[in-house]
């Protein structure tokens, strides 16, 4: 399949169908497609979060923590994306620097330990 694919439609058909293949697990097509929404309109924290899910769950880990970050910088209080980046961090054994990044996520979704 040639790229003009992932290129083709609007942003908004563009997103739609990202939304789609990530859906079906179709994570490295998702990637595809969410690395021209996010290079068109890097601001966007929607299309880069969903991004690093889909570099996540394709084991792409470094890419998934580096937009994760990049989210961060922009958005500290970015809940899920604090959460996602804890758990890339332990899912590459990095548990040490995950914690900080769990235990601020939990603070933030209200579920602190008893």
């Amino acid at each position: 399949m040639s790229d003009t694919y992932y290129e083709f439609g609007t942003a908004a058909d563009r997103w739609s169908r990202a939304q789609l293949f990530f859906d079906a697990k179709e994570y490295q097509t998702a990637v595809r497609i969410l690395r021209g929404l996010v290079a068109e309109h890097p601001d966007q924290t929607a299309q880069r979060l969903l991004l690093a899910r889909a570099y996540y769950h394709s084991a792409q880990l470094k890419l998934a923590e580096t937009e994760l970050r990049t989210i961060l910088e922009r958005d500290p209080v970015e809940h899920y994306a604090r959460l996602m980046l804890g758990r890339t961090l332990e899912r590459q054994g990095r548990t040490d620097e995950a914690g900080p990044h769990l235990r601020m996520a939990a603070a933030m979704s209200g579920d602190l330990p008893s």
